[in-house]
């Protein structure tokens, strides 16, 4: 298993950790949870980078590669639902999505071809983590706010309210959008013969 590789088993090993933190009652366990995403986030960027640039595609990283930023962003998203921070019918939007195109991939696997992940779902992928990056940021800060000189509670609640909102309003256009065209894309799979 190469370098590359090896990042990708190590976001998954991040992702557990994420949501063992972010599920707890730790004193800390939302900024322990903003810090091993971020963490599974670098690994992410860094596998990729490593992967093109040292010649170490592999179809094992193609395949697990985009399959564990699905199981990452489903995590987040899902822990995310019971601390109000993302309605649970986007959640749902969002992992379907995620569902359908792991289906295609595996379909297409059938038939003895890989589906890459491609710019758009990529552009998806990258609007997701900032989202969970900036709800976990705010629960962090609100954690924090006993330590230091850090922003109101009315500040906080007013970049949860608004920004949050449009965060996920693009959310969801990037993986409605990526979902459909990558369907498109590739429905010459989805024919009956």
């Amino acid at each position: 298993m190469n370098w590359a590789n090896r990042l990708t088993v190590a976001r998954l090993f991040f992702t557990f950790i994420f949501v063992v933190a972010l599920s707890s009652h730790w004193a800390y366990g939302k900024t322990a949870g903003l810090v091993l995403f971020l963490l599974a986030g670098i690994t992410d960027y860094a596998d990729g980078k490593i992967a093109r640039h040292f010649s170490m595609i592999t179809d094992f990283g193609k395949l697990m590669d985009p399959l564990v930023d699905k199981i990452m962003i489903a995590a987040a998203f899902i822990c995310l639902v019971p601390l109000g921070a993302i309605p649970a019918w986007v959640v749902i939007v969002v992992i379907s999505r995620e569902f359908l195109i792991t289906g295609l991939r595996m379909l297409a696997l059938s038939k003895g071809e890989i589906l890459p992940a491609e710019s758009m779902g990529k552009h998806k992928t990258t609007w997701q983590i900032i989202t969970v990056i900036f709800f976990l940021g705010v629960l962090s800060i609100r954690e924090l706010r006993h330590l230091g000189p850090l922003p109101a509670n009315w500040y906080c609640s007013y970049a949860w309210s608004y920004a949050g909102v449009t965060l996920i309003i693009c959310v969801l256009g990037f993986t409605l959008y990526s979902g459909f065209g990558y369907l498109w894309k590739n429905r010459v799979l989805l024919r009956t013969e």
